[in-house]
Parts: C-alpha cells; sequence; structure tokens
C-alpha cells in the first residue's frame, strides 16, 4: 500500500477538510481534519476512520496507523500547520 492509497482510502469514506499521510507501507501516521469529528472523542474519531479501512486494518494490508484526528476549528487553532 502506497501513501496515495491510504489517502484515498481514507478520503472516499470520510468527508476530509485536511489529510495528511506518510509511512513506509506498513507503519502510518495521518493528519485527518474532519467536521465529522464534532462532539466525538478521540476514540469515536479513530474508530470512524477504521471504518473507512474496513477489512485492511485485519488482513495486516495497513499493519499500523497513529492518527491525529481533528476537526476544523481545532486544525485553524493548532500551531502544527
Amino acid at each position: 500500500m502506497t501513501a496515495d492509497e491510504l489517502r484515498t482510502l481514507i478520503a472516499s469514506g470520510l468527508a476530509c477538510q485536511h489529510l495528511e499521510v506518510e509511512g513506509d507501507g506498513r507503519h502510518w501516521a495521518a493528519v485527518i481534519v474532519s467536521s465529522e469529528f464534532e462532539g466525538k472523542r478521540p476514540i469515536q474519531r479513530h474508530q470512524r476512520v477504521y471504518a473507512t479501512l474496513g477489512a485492511r486494518m485485519h488482513t495486516d494490508e495497513v499493519h499500523a496507523l497513529s492518527m491525529k484526528t481533528l476537526t476544523p476549528a481545532e486544525w485553524a487553532a493548532s500551531p502544527d500547520h
């Protein structure tokens, strides 16, 4: 799996205002900004992203994915961008 493929998978199942993906083919890090995260706890946000990946998380196609999940307002206030 490539970063572009993973980015496409996430974006196809989740409306993202900003999406960064980097990694080595098995271990990934993502910054995901979506209004769908409004009112959700971090675990619920991560579950929402995992839902976009479906079986790929269980078949080891995506071995590890660390995520920073933010709402658009949180992203705007973040010093990281």
